[in-house]
């Protein structure tokens, strides 16, 4: 292939800028906030999960609560309608007698059990509720810290966008004054070979691979006329003179 020096001297220039895109496109793709808010939304999604289960394990509480107040109230009724008969004396037989009053010291022990695990349950409640203010305060915190990373990574955003818009006009303008034949075999190598497809023979070294040239090769190089088209023999990159290539 042949192409002007000064043709493929501009290539050189749109490899910059083509390198400069790659950069700004890489930089978008792993801002930091992009992990902050990657970390932020699973801590946001736990939260919120512990939130459900915490207000489900309080209905249950809730449920669990009313049942033994429930019972305690029971046996509360059924000692006092027993007290209030042997308060009376409605209960003459000696058998009878001791066994109302073995049933009410029943009803007595019952209900200070019942009591007791509805005091239980009540401090079960205090803890749930403990952890719920926590984790809505954590919620909170997190919500916050994600609009403020989202802010900053929209900033972020916004500039490389326009760094690359720019970037964008000064490539497509360079391209409009590149042959055709030239742009399609430097945008081939450019995908085969981690986006670089030319590169500067500068003291005798390819910038494309950083590896010397042969004696052998240098002097094919410099034999060559100048429209000739050279590649790199070790990572095949177009390989374009300049004034510092050492020939």
């Amino acid at each position: 292939m042949k192409a002007e020096p000064a043709h493929q001297i501009r290539l050189l220039d749109l490899q910059d800028i083509d390198t400069v895109i790659d950069r700004l496109r890489h930089r978008a793709r792993n801002l930091p906030e992009n992990v902050e808010l990657e970390e932020l939304d699973a801590e946001i999604a736990r939260l919120n999960d512990a939130a459900a289960q915490t207000a489900a394990e309080l209905k249950d509480l809730d449920r669990e609560q009313r049942k033994a107040e429930s019972d305690v109230d029971q046996v509360r009724t059924r000692e006092e309608r027993d007290g209030k008969r042997l308060e009376a004396g409605q209960v003459s037989s000696p058998k009878e007698l001791e066994s109302l009053q073995s049933e009410i010291a029943s009803l007595r022990r019952r209900r200070a059990e019942l009591e007791d695990i509805v005091l239980g349950v009540m401090e079960r409640r205090e803890g749930v509720e403990a952890k719920q203010a926590a984790d809505a305060e954590a919620l909170t915190v997190g919500q916050e810290k994600r609009v403020e990373a989202e802010r900053r990574q929209k900033a972020a955003l916004e500039e490389i966008s326009v760094e690359e818009r720019d970037a964008g006009e000064r490539r497509a303008k360079l391209r409009g004054d590149l042959p055709q034949d030239l742009l399609t075999l430097y945008d081939k190598l450019r995908d085969s070979y981690g986006g670089v497809g030319a590169a500067a023979l500068r003291q005798g070294r390819c910038e494309g691979c950083k590896l010397a040239l042969s004696t052998a090769e240098v002097s094919q190089i410099r034999s060559a006329p100048a429209e000739e088209v050279v590649r790199c023999e070790e990572c095949r990159r177009i390989l374009v003179r300049t004034p510092e290539s050492g020939l």
